[in-house]
């Protein structure tokens, strides 16, 4: 390791409101190197980056550069450090131009009097050749592709002459030849003595272009070294740990037939490509569903398409082998569906009205007589279902917004069951609530599927997706990429399908 370190992390502990997401970690980023960063979802690995990045503060421990302790308040103090970001969720304005967007915040002014347009145009032509594409200045950002709006956002970066540089998986949304050019410009990067985090799911990706390797599982560091010798298989045992761990369940329960199906099911990307690209699956009654996937993979947009948030989506939805015709949400729901968002807070509820009024929102027909609501079964019923759920609360009458986490998913998942449906979508069921609200979630899942619900849930978290699935589906670029039964799934195979960004590859041992 014959690098300059550029910038340490020692001690690195940060904490949020119930849960430390770094764990004590010590951090070396190696200048003239491509110091690649690896994990899990929730292993911490955008956490530390923010705090390089100047977007968070650790709660312990110390930043050093060149051996000298920094203290970072915002991201304006962390670039004139020398540090630049591209984030994975781009941070672009989609009403300005490709030069007005690179230059935000830093035009180039004449004597300081107003904006040299020319200059900024010039200046944005030059990245664009640098960067090997032909992307006009004047051209509105919203109008661009998202491939093309993530080579934006790497030039606005590069525009910084930033000395650390950190891609939070910038390949996630390029083709191919895309991917090739930014490898180019990172080793030319790399030769300017520039210092590169790089952060990306695709393992392949990882051993052919990194120098240094640095693997966090849990808000703790499992691995540091040279690139050298490193291959997939050790990568995936830094991730998970030596030994892959069992949560099989017991099958306590028959599945009956099948009650839902997709088939080839798409959504047009907005800016070009495919969100959900010709995905295919099926549910039988009692069986729980686990879709596994990374950050853009297309799950949550699967369920959406599903549900029929997005009726200019294509393919196929039966319910109990009946192809269901209409496309509009109401419509779903009334043949059999229901769907729990992962955001529960804006798409689940409605945080000004009372439990019972949440409860009953997508119901409000089973309780209506003509002009008229009959209140006395509306409150019967949500009793029910409060006892049935156990939801714990003082008054059916309070704000939904009294409850905590898991008591609102709790909420949320009793607004679904009212509708009595023959299929359940869980996007994150168990995503912002803690330990013991998460196993009750999980109880009431299971007690679901004991009933004759069929349940599709998509999670980010191995253990869960282990725990609770009956059969896995992994996705990844839109596509799916593996299929296992439980008793054939490891946590290895389900990492290495959902690292497959271009073939649909099918890996069922059922």
């Amino acid at each position: 390791m014959t690098q300059d370190i550029g910038l340490q992390i020692r001690g690195g502990t940060k904490v949020y409101p119930g849960t430390r997401a770094l764990k004590g970690v010590d951090f070396d980023l190696r200048m003239g190197a491509v110091n690649v960063l690896v994990g899990e979802n929730g292993a911490g690995k955008s956490t530390m980056m923010k705090v390089i990045a100047g977007v968070e503060q650790l709660t312990e421990g110390q930043v050093l550069m060149n051996g000298a302790e920094v203290r970072f308040h915002g991201t304006d103090d962390a670039r004139r450090h020398g540090i630049g970001i591209v984030f994975q969720e781009l941070n672009l304005f989609p009403n300005m131009t490709v030069a007005e967007n690179i230059f935000i915040n830093r035009e180039i002014t004449r004597g300081r009097i107003d904006i040299d347009m020319a200059a900024q145009r010039r200046a944005t032509r030059a990245l664009m050749r640098r960067l090997e594409h032909d992307i006009d200045p004047d051209a509105m950002v919203g109008d661009l592709r998202v491939g093309q709006q993530q080579i934006v956002e790497i030039a606005k970066s590069l525009a910084q002459d930033a000395r650390i540089l950190i891609l939070d998986e910038p390949t996630s949304a390029l083709s191919a030849a895309e991917v090739e050019i930014l490898f180019r410009v990172i080793a030319d990067l790399r030769r300017q003595g520039v210092g590169i985090v790089y952060i990306s799911h695709r393992l392949e990706e990882l051993i052919r272009i990194g120098d240094y390797i640095t693997v966090l599982r849990d808000g703790a560091i499992t691995g540091a070294r040279s690139m050298a010798g490193v291959d997939v298989d050790w990568i995936v045992r830094a991730m998970i740990g030596e030994a892959s761990r069992d949560f099989a369940k017991d099958i306590d329960h028959p599945y009956g037939a099948e009650v839902f199906r997709a088939e080839d099911v798409t959504l047009p990307r907005a800016g070009g490509g495919m969100a959900v690209d010709h995905v295919g699956m099926s549910l039988r009654a009692g069986e729980i569903l686990g879709v596994y996937g990374l950050m853009g993979a297309g799950r949550s947009e699967f369920l959406e398409c599903v549900i029929g948030r997005h009726p200019h989506s294509g393919g196929r939805i039966f319910v109990d082998g009946k192809q269901l015709r209409t496309k509009t949400v109401a419509g779903r729901i009334r043949s059999g569906i229901a769907l729990i968002p992962e955001d529960r807070k804006n798409d689940g509820l409605v945080q000004i009205l009372s439990i019972r009024e949440n409860m009953t929102l997508s119901s409000l027909a089973a309780f209506t007589t003509g002009f008229h609501m009959n209140l006395g079964t509306e409150r019967g019923t949500v009793r029910d279902f409060v006892k049935r759920l156990t939801v714990k609360i003082a008054s059916m009458e309070n704000p939904v917004s009294s409850l905590s986490g898991g008591n609102q998913q709790k909420v949320v998942i009793g607004k679904a069951l009212m509708t009595r449906p023959k299929v359940l979508l869980m996007d994150e069921p168990s995503r912002g609530i803690d330990i013991g609200a998460k196993a009750e979630v999980f109880r009431t899942m299971r007690k679901l599927a004991a009933e004759g619900l069929g349940i599709v849930f998509v999670t980010s978290d191995m253990e869960e997706l282990m725990a609770l699935s009956d059969r896995i589906v992994v996705m990844s670029n839109g596509r799916v990429t593996g299929e296992f039964d439980r008793k054939d799934a490891t946590e290895t195979l389900v990492i290495a399908a959902s690292a497959k960004g271009h073939a649909p590859i099918k890996e069922s041992a059922a």
